[in-house]
Protein backbone atom coordinates (compact mmCIF):
# COMPACT_ATOMS: atom_id res chain seq x y z
CA UNK A 1 0.00 0.00 0.00
CA UNK A 2 1.35 3.15 -0.96
CA UNK A 3 1.24 6.67 1.25
CA UNK A 4 0.08 9.71 -0.65
CA UNK A 5 2.47 12.92 0.56
CA UNK A 6 1.01 15.98 0.45
CA UNK A 7 2.84 18.59 -2.30
CA UNK A 8 4.93 20.56 -0.84
CA UNK A 9 4.33 24.66 -0.65
CA UNK A 10 5.85 25.87 -3.23
CA UNK A 11 7.25 30.18 -2.40
CA UNK A 12 5.63 33.18 -3.27
CA UNK A 13 8.58 35.77 -3.82
CA UNK A 14 7.87 38.50 -1.50
CA UNK A 15 9.83 42.00 -2.41
CA UNK A 16 10.26 44.82 -0.01
CA UNK A 17 11.84 48.07 -0.46
CA UNK A 18 12.70 51.15 1.82
CA UNK A 19 11.60 50.52 5.36
CA UNK A 20 10.16 47.17 4.69
CA UNK A 21 13.34 45.86 3.49
CA UNK A 22 15.57 47.50 6.58
CA UNK A 23 12.71 45.66 8.90
CA UNK A 24 13.89 42.73 8.02
CA UNK A 25 17.13 43.09 6.59
CA UNK A 26 16.97 41.59 3.35
CA UNK A 27 15.06 42.60 -0.11
CA UNK A 28 13.80 38.96 -0.85
CA UNK A 29 11.75 36.74 0.89
CA UNK A 30 10.96 33.44 -0.48
CA UNK A 31 7.28 32.52 1.26
CA UNK A 32 5.64 28.93 1.06
CA UNK A 33 2.18 28.84 -0.19
CA UNK A 34 -0.36 25.92 -0.81
CA UNK A 35 -0.71 24.61 -4.00
CA UNK A 36 -4.14 26.30 -3.67
CA UNK A 37 -3.20 29.92 -2.74
CA UNK A 38 -3.85 31.51 0.06
CA UNK A 39 -5.44 35.19 0.58
CA UNK A 40 -2.58 38.44 0.72
CA UNK A 41 -3.52 39.19 3.82
CA UNK A 42 -3.49 36.02 6.22
CA UNK A 43 0.36 35.79 3.88
CA UNK A 44 0.92 38.99 5.49
CA UNK A 45 0.05 37.99 9.04
CA UNK A 46 2.47 35.19 8.66
CA UNK A 47 4.93 37.33 7.41
CA UNK A 48 4.58 40.02 10.46
CA UNK A 49 4.44 36.57 12.84
CA UNK A 50 8.22 36.65 11.98
CA UNK A 51 9.14 40.22 11.10
CA UNK A 52 6.99 41.66 13.95
CA UNK A 53 8.95 45.31 12.97
CA UNK A 54 6.69 45.08 9.71
CA UNK A 55 3.15 45.41 10.80
CA UNK A 56 3.46 49.22 11.32
CA UNK A 57 5.08 49.60 7.88
CA UNK A 58 2.34 47.75 7.00
CA UNK A 59 -0.09 49.90 7.11
CA UNK A 60 0.70 52.92 4.90
CA UNK A 61 2.38 50.20 2.27
CA UNK A 62 1.07 49.67 -1.41
CA UNK A 63 1.14 46.17 -2.42
CA UNK A 64 1.28 45.00 -6.30
CA UNK A 65 0.59 41.61 -7.26
CA UNK A 66 2.78 40.32 -9.89
CA UNK A 67 3.47 43.98 -10.89
CA UNK A 68 -0.18 45.52 -10.91
CA UNK A 69 -1.60 46.83 -7.57
CA UNK A 70 -3.25 45.18 -5.10
CA UNK A 71 -6.89 46.94 -4.14
CA UNK A 72 -8.39 43.89 -2.14
CA UNK A 73 -6.04 42.35 0.60
CA UNK A 74 -8.63 39.32 0.29
CA UNK A 75 -7.61 38.63 -3.11
CA UNK A 76 -5.69 35.17 -3.53
CA UNK A 77 -2.07 35.22 -3.48
CA UNK A 78 -0.28 31.77 -4.94
CA UNK A 79 2.50 29.86 -5.89
CA UNK A 80 5.32 31.56 -8.22
CA UNK A 81 3.48 34.62 -7.44
CA UNK A 82 5.64 37.79 -6.62
CA UNK A 83 3.89 40.22 -3.97
CA UNK A 84 5.65 43.64 -3.75
CA UNK A 85 5.70 45.51 -0.73
CA UNK A 86 6.25 49.65 -1.35
CA UNK A 87 6.67 51.63 2.11
CA UNK A 88 5.86 55.55 1.52
CA UNK A 89 8.78 56.83 0.13
CA UNK A 90 10.42 60.51 1.51
CA UNK A 91 12.19 63.13 -0.12
CA UNK A 92 12.01 65.04 -2.92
Amino acid sequence: MSRRVPPAAVPLRLLLFATARTAVGVPRLDWPVPAEGRSADLLLADVVRQYPALRRILRGSRLFLNGEPLADPAARVGPGDELAVHPPYGGG
